[in-house]
């Protein structure tokens, strides 16, 4: 444990909710959900205006919508996200060379690392400059953490939501963690929570007080003896700068359950293609293919097969996935399928297997344009042609007169579509049909650099007043001083 505050957690605040209230003027201030839309869909994120409904991450949609049905429901748009989080990673990175990211919108940086003095004040003052950084690069905020340990700075930055700075001084750590929750401690889910219930155990303190013995006796070894150390407010564990992916994996969730096995044969098909496409992108091979099969009942099950060697060819993942697939009962009807790809290599290994793939696949092509001299397969689209769009809510679009918008919702026929720029006043709704030949998919606009931009905060939670903002700009520390 370090005798000063120097390890930093950010964690910004409703991230990808806050992101699309800062790309759309007209729902700033508004309650807006992120996540799937479709009736099997789950919340990625709300905004505070929606979570003070009750909507909250992981929840089914279906839910949300009944607790919160005025919120605007949107899909993710992972690019945007991805662009303003490289901004607020490369802040990061200009504070230490330590920086260990663990999602897009959270991450740990040892300032100690970076030369920030061993000093509260220091690394307060180092703290509230990052949130001022952030807000001006991004037009979002984020909560701060500052701690001696991990555990502690992650715990501080949840004090601190939102737009807030929380310090626990080292030496004040028992008596902060022991009167809180023991779920509040890192790897207690809902299984071990119960566990310690039932064994009279409620708040970190109780944890503490039960003694590693009898952790090890109801948890087991390894739990037992870590959760014993962060009841005392150990937590040893460095930030690494680089954190090596143990696999790469895509899956999907059907709104109707598959029943028919040529369609479920065929999405395994094509989920082996982008998980290859993502192995590829991240310049990666991997020597296990893994299937996941989720039934009606909500049962769900894995499949594995190890190749002889790391690869990334696609014909391989492919076969692979279908031999799994197999060995699978899907009659019953299946709501979501997933393909991955784990024992990850930097190298890729000339394999057997994929020359007889990639033959095969050569010669069923060839025999295929032999038989159907037309070239058009019964019930596949003719080469070439379009296939019908789908306009999810909050997509990016460009319309050839009005420029560019997103959508609000489509249906029988017709498409919505709000025309204004992150840095415009909010604008004017037209309505489309869903094939009109001037509307277009378009790309996330940049959240700040617009004309006329707007300094105002992109979220600012109702419950938050002028002075409440002015006192959380200072930060709060957490201390028995």
């Amino acid at each position: 444990m370090r005798r000063a505050p120097t390890i930093l957690h950010l964690d910004m605040d409703a991230f990808y909710a806050a992101a699309e209230q800062a790309a759309k003027p007209s729902l700033r201030g508004k309650p807006v959900v992120v996540g799937g839309i479709g009736p099997r869909g789950v919340v990625a994120t709300a905004s505070y205006e929606a979570r003070v409904f009750g909507v909250r991450s992981a929840m089914p949609t279906a839910q949300a919508r009944r607790l919160c049905p005025n919120a605007a429901y949107l899909s993710p748009r992972f690019t945007l996200y991805r662009q303003v989080s490289e901004v607020v990673m490369e802040l990061l990175r200009a504070l230490s060379p330590l920086v260990e990211p663990l999602s897009l919108d959270e991450a740990f940086v040892d300032l100690e690392a970076g030369g920030v003095p061993a000093e509260t004040a220091a690394v307060r003052a180092v703290g509230e400059q990052l949130r001022r950084d952030i807000r001006a690069a991004t037009g979002l905020t984020g909560s701060v953490g500052l701690a001696g340990a991990k555990m502690l700075a992650k715990i501080a930055s949840e004090a601190a939501k939102p737009d807030g700075l929380v310090v626990i001084e080292p030496g004040t750590e028992r008596e902060l963690l022991g009167p809180m929750p023991v779920r509040t401690l890192p790897g207690v889910g809902p299984a071990t929570a119960e566990t310690l219930r039932r064994a009279g155990i409620h708040t970190v303190a109780e944890t503490a007080e039960a003694g590693e013995a009898e952790l090890v006796r109801l948890l087991g070894k390894a739990h037992g003896t870590g959760l014993y150390g962060m009841a005392l407010a150990r937590d040893e564990r460095p930030v690494v700068a680089e954190r090596d992916a143990k696999s790469v994996s895509v899956e999907d969730t059907f709104e109707v359950d598959l029943t028919d096995r040529t369609r479920v044969r065929n999405e395994v098909l094509r989920l082996a293609d982008r998980c290859v496409a993502r192995l590829r992108s991240a310049g990666r091979s991997g020597r296990t293919v893994v299937i996941k099969v989720r039934n009606y009942d909500f049962s769900t099950l894995t499949r594995s097969e190890t190749l002889r060697g790391p690869t990334d060819d696609p014909a391989v993942v492919r076969e692979a996935a279908v031999r799994l697939l197999e060995t699978v009962d899907t009659t019953g009807g299946v709501r979501l399928l997933g393909v991955g790809v784990s024992g990850l290599a930097d190298f890729t290994q000339e394999d057997l297997f994929a020359q007889l793939a990639t033959e095969r696949e050569a010669a069923e092509q060839a025999a295929g344009a032999t038989a159907e001299p037309e070239g058009v397969a019964a019930g596949e689209p003719e080469p070439g042609a379009e296939l019908p769009r789908r306009w999810h809510p909050g997509l990016d679009v460009i319309h050839e007169e009005f420029g560019a918008g997103w959508v609000q919702g489509s249906g029988v026929g017709r498409v919505t579509v709000r025309f204004e720029t992150p840095w415009s006043a909010p604008g004017r709704v037209r309505t489309f049909a869903v094939d009109d030949p001037a509307l277009r998919p378009g790309e996330p606009l940049p959240l700040r650099g617009g004309p006329d931009q707007s300094s105002a905060p992109a979220i600012r939670p109702k419950s938050v007043s002028p002075a409440d903002e002015d006192e959380s700009a200072g930060g709060a520390e957490i201390s028995r001083r």
